[in-house]
Order: structure tokens, then sequence, then C-alpha cells
């Protein structure tokens, strides 16, 4: 199956979903979810497979076992097509339009540790600023999860201490509900985005790796 864009009733059916998040509503439109949503991101990943590898698509439903909020189904569609642990790239379609992203969204203890190691070090933390500050001035916004204070051993007034907060780090671009996401050239956007967050992606399955 080609890729011919996000229809419609992606959008429609997720800004329905967000006022009736229920199991009744699900059945009754789950084919809107199979054909208008499900499909073509398997459709748009399998276009960028043979460049960055297949991704996984997220389930629809919510593991609300440990959860107060107990409303079973998410209410976007993810797809993430891993680099290294918990880090690579991502596609989302929500009622928010699409958004690309790419980065590590959790870091382990142990790459937690090899990843500020890495900041603090000369040349290669020096190298994480620069691919930060180009990708920035690509249009790509930098977020992730951080510390309110200076994680425990490191200086607060060390150069790049607002790096070393971080807890994960990520990269990421609303495409909102640009025309674009109804075509099959989001395929294009979405591999151009990818391509200018990978030295990023890149530099974290280097350095923070154990």
């Amino acid at each position: 199956m080609s890729f011919t864009g996000f229809p419609a009733a992606a959008l429609d059916f997720y800004d329905d979903l967000e006022v009736d998040n229920t199991r009744s509503f699900w059945e009754a439109h789950k084919h809107v979810y199979q054909e208008s949503v499900l499909a073509p991101m398997k459709a748009l990943t399998q276009q960028l497979e043979p460049e960055f590898g297949p991704a996984k698509i997220y389930r629809p439903y919510r593991d609300v076992r440990f959860s107060k909020d107990k409303q079973p189904f998410k209410t976007h569609q993810g797809a993430f097509v891993p680099v290294a642990p918990a880090t690579g790239f991502y596609l989302e379609v929500s009622p928010r339009g699409v958004r690309t992203g790419g980065g590590c969204y959790w870091f382990e203890p142990d790459r937690l540790a090899a990843f500020r190691q890495a900041i603090v070090h000369d040349t290669y933390g020096a190298d994480l600023e620069q691919r930060l500050r180009t990708a920035e001035r690509k249009g790509y916004e930098l977020g992730g999860d951080k510390l309110k204070t200076r994680p425990r051993g490191y200086d607060a007034d060390h150069p790049r201490i607002d790096l070393l907060r971080h807890k994960s780090l990520t990269l990421g671009r609303s495409l909102g509900f640009e025309p674009v996401i109804h075509s099959p050239e989001l395929v294009d956007v979405v591999r151009k985005d990818w391509r200018a967050m990978r030295p990023v992606v890149e530099w974290i399955a280097e350095h923070a790796a154990t």
C-alpha cells in the first residue's frame, strides 16, 4: 500500500475520541481507526524503512493498571524507529495534527550516567552543543524531562549545566494541520526532519551507551 496522506477522518477520529474515550465508541469506530490512522501510518513508515529501519507502531490501548486515569485508549497514534534503547525517530498523529521527533525519551540509570559523562567531556560535549544549535536553527524544538536542580556530583556553575539536567533529550517539530499531512509528500517531509535530527540521535546512541 502506498502512502497517500493522513485523511481528515484520522484527525476527526481523535477529536471525537478525546470527548468519548469509551469502549463503545471504539468498537463503533474501530474501522475508522484501522483505515484512516493505522493503515496510513504503516504505509508511511514502510516507505521510510529502507533508510531508517522498521518502525514500531504503538498499540492504541493504554496500560491503566497503575494509573489514576482509567481512559482505555490513547488519543494519538505514535510510531518509533529505534536506533538504540529508547533512542530513535518518532512520528505522531493526534487531534493537534502531525508531529515529528527524534532523540532519547528515557535514559536508564547507566545510560544517563554515560550521557552526562559525555556532556562534560570537552570534545564530546561541545560536539553535542553544536549539533543541537544546528537543529534548533533549522526550527526543531529541544525538549525532554529535566531536573529542577543540578544533578548530584556536578557543579551548578558548569558551562553545560542545562544539558546535564536533562533526564531525556528530544528534538521535535509540529506540522500541525499543514496541507502536506494529507498528501503523499508527507513522506519526504518526515524523511527531511529525521535526517536533520539524525546527528543528535547518533550522538546519543554512540555516547550514552553502557
